[in-house]
């Protein structure tokens, strides 16, 4: 599903956060949106799935503005992962990947296919949908959350930092299962790091912002190879220089 900002605004009092704001996220990209804290990304984000409303402009989905859409029909067709995805502690890992499942009305017999499907898909065994959260690390819970994202085959996923509190093993091994996912279901993807090392290697285009507007917005070999200015060329760098200290 294809997303366009046209003219998006959005103020908090006299602070302007969004200034006028323009960007076509294509069909089953995978965008990583990088930016210092306050720069915007995560309320960009929120206005896909009606978490935040602009003040002005509008966006739309396969050409329709959503703030015609009927915000549950919408939300359901999103998938939403973020930080430490919080799953209902109360639930089974079933019972959480499920969860949107039985809203949607499918069998016990359908929800069984899907929940061991995606437990294959994000690399979790198959006897580990009995277990609950507690029981469950850091990446398994994490992997849990983007199972649970992604089980009813949604038109847009959503995500916002979502390992930015894991180790650097556990990170990777996620973010190459997330490349895997992506290659496999198509799906328009938008993905919010603090880590440009993870946006180059994520993204099939990358979005750098700073104070709510859009810095450059191109390939990973765009971003490396034709920084647009002294920030980006800096946040490069550092890039290089994590890569290098891990190696």
């Amino acid at each position: 599903m294809g997303i366009e900002y046209k003219n998006v605004t959005k103020s908090y009092g006299d602070r302007m956060i969004i200034p006028p704001f323009h960007l076509e996220i294509h069909e089953g990209e995978f965008l990583t949106i990088i930016g210092e804290s306050g720069s915007g990304k995560t309320t960009i984000m929120k206005m896909i799935n009606g978490l935040v409303e602009p003040d002005s402009g509008e966006i739309q989905m396969n050409g329709e503005n959503i703030a015609n859409m009927d915000m549950i029909q919408l939300r359901r067709k999103i998938g939403y992962a973020i930080q430490g995805n919080i799953l209902f502690p109360h639930l089974t890992v079933k019972e959480n990947i499920a969860y949107v499942l039985r809203l949607l009305g499918n069998s016990e017999e359908k929800i069984d296919e899907i929940v061991e499907n995606l437990l294959e898909m994000v690399n979790l065994s198959i006897e580990e949908k009995e277990k609950y959260p507690s029981e469950l690390s850091g990446g398994q819970k994490q992997r849990v959350g983007i199972a649970r994202s992604i089980a009813a085959s949604p038109d847009v996923l959503l995500m916002d930092e979502p390992f930015g509190a894991l180790d650097a093993i556990t990170k990777h091994q996620l973010q190459k299962e997330m490349k895997a996912i992506h290659k496999k279901l198509g799906t328009t993807i938008v993905f919010i790091t603090h880590d440009i090392s993870e946006a180059l290697k994520l993204g099939t285009r990358v979005m750098v912002m700073s104070k709510g507007e859009i810095q450059q917005i191109g390939t990973p070999r765009e971003i490396v190879e034709e920084p647009a200015n002294e920030y980006i060329q800096e946040l490069i760098e550092t890039a290089f220089i994590r890569w290098e200290e891990e190696v």
